[in-house]
């Protein structure tokens, strides 16, 4: 047998990067102690009849409409839905008969929009109908209605800074829920490591989800190998020095970023042309600009350190197991840092995509999140401080 026709034999055998490792999280998943749990997915194939026929995925824009300021000046769409009545029940844990007894912020992911939060914006709106509870979408700067972001101004850095912005303009006081997927994770972890305070014993953080997301850059495993590439390095570099340049060159760009994002969105037997459109239509109108200047932020960051101030409140992470953007191994590694109260969910048979892929799911994950809110501890008392009185 030749050389190279030994090595067609192994690279046939060989498995995709994106499957290294599955089975042993998988195994790990089944067997770690607490709230590690996996949902399996039973769907209907037959008839192939897709499920979200009808569904308008814009409706979220026609909830009430606010704008926050970044702090470089950067406007910032929002859309927020309040649920239930102002008036005191005596069921309330917190906040002022005036206020919400707690708000919960949405964080999109990369090349997305707040849209893509659109069944669970629904659902919980119905399932909190008797409770006073304020949810908070927006689009990040680049994406969907908010402005465009500059090349210097498209870091982690700045994603949190803004989710810090969004906190304070729109949920000024009372507790506050997180609810990050993708990038939007990244976002909240960014946030967690330059605004630790809010996720300390005097802060207003309660509880993180955690949703199809990474605290290290998405090349180091999975199908986000292939976008690095010398094409995207070339039209990252074009975007800051010649802009014009990439809008001319935008094929170039789709043909080398949409297909991975699109091939990794959804898992292999997942069935609905609807949500399918929306995922495509909502990558096609994110700006050239947006989408190469954040490919860098994508394959670089390094969000770990984040984890343990996170971990001081109730946690939830969930990925689907054909998740090849931010592969399960990825999820397991968080959650495994969370401590105690958080909550690991695997999805079988999901893609990246899981808010759309696995609504109920991820619906279920962030309702239970909220029943299990709470501010940080206190801090301990020392034996020193007994001793003193």
């Amino acid at each position: 047998m030749s050389d190279r026709k030994r090595e067609r034999d192994r690279d046939r055998r060989r498995k995709p990067a994106w499957r290294s490792g599955l089975s042993e999280a998988g195994s790990l998943g089944a067997v770690t102690a607490g709230g590690a749990f996996r949902r399996r997915r039973h769907r209907k194939v037959e008839g192939r009849v897709d499920p979200h026929v009808g569904v308008d995925f814009k409706a979220i824009y026609d909830d009430d409409m606010a704008t926050v300021t970044a702090d470089d000046g950067v406007s910032l769409a929002v859309r927020t839905v309040t649920t239930g009545a102002p008036g005191d029940d005596g069921r309330r844990k917190w906040g002022r008969t005036a206020t919400p007894e707690l708000t919960v912020v949405f964080v999109h992911g990369f090349t997305l929009r707040m849209a893509s939060w659109h069944f669970q914006r629904f659902a919980l709106a119905e399932r909190w109908a008797d409770r006073h509870i304020k949810m908070v979408f927006y689009d990040q700067r680049g994406h969907g209605a908010s402005d465009p972001a500059s090349a210097e101004s498209s870091t982690m850095d700045q994603l949190g800074d803004d989710l810090a912005a969004v906190i304070r303009t729109m949920a000024p006081t009372g507790p506050v829920v997180l609810v990050g997927h993708s990038m939007g994770g990244m976002s909240i972890m960014s946030l967690a490591r330059r605004h630790s305070r809010l996720f300390s014993h005097s802060g207003r953080i309660a509880g993180v989800a955690l949703v199809s997301t990474a605290a290290r850059g998405i090349t180091e495993a999975g199908l986000g190998e292939g976008l690095n590439n010398p094409i995207v390095d070339a039209l990252r570099l074009s975007v800051r020095y010649v802009p014009r340049a990439v809008q001319a060159g935008r094929g170039i760009t789709r043909r080398a970023v949409e297909p991975v994002l699109v091939a990794a969105s959804f898992g292999h037997d997942f069935y609905s042309p609807s949500a399918g459109h929306a995922v495509e239509s909502m990558i096609q109108n994110t700006s050239i600009a947006t989408m190469v200047n954040f490919l860098h932020v994508l394959e670089s960051h390094d969000e770990a350190t984040a984890l343990p101030v996170i971990a001081q409140v109730p946690t939830v992470v969930a990925c689907g197991d054909e998740d090849r953007l931010t592969p399960l191994p990825n999820s397991l590694n968080m959650y495994g840092r969370l401590g105690r109260d958080s909550r690991m969910i695997i999805a079988e048979g999901c893609g990246h995509m899981l808010p759309m892929e696995e609504p109920d799911l991820v619906t279920d994950a962030i309702d239970d999140l909220v029943s299990r809110s709470r501010l940080a501890l206190g801090r301990p008392v020392m034996p020193w401080r007994r001793a003193g009185g």
